[in-house]
């Protein structure tokens, strides 16, 4: 059962995350052979505040 963690600074709308379900399902079906139904993906909405590049929080970017 193949499973995906997609982390993403701040959030994403319900039909964004429709969006990239499907899509993402698509391709690991198609590329790795594996049945739709046996994929789990999981989104994670990350606080900019708690993610740091280069030293500097990204909620400091905007």
């Amino acid at each position: 059962m193949p499973y995906v963690n997609i982390r993403v600074a701040g959030s994403l709308d319900k039909k964004q995350k429709d969006e990239i379900c499907r899509g993402v399902t698509e391709v690991i079906a198609k590329v790795a052979g594996k049945p739709k139904g046996s994929i789990l993906i999981f989104i994670d909405e990350i606080a900019p505040e708690n993610i740091s590049s280069g030293g500097e929080l990204l909620s400091e970017r905007r």
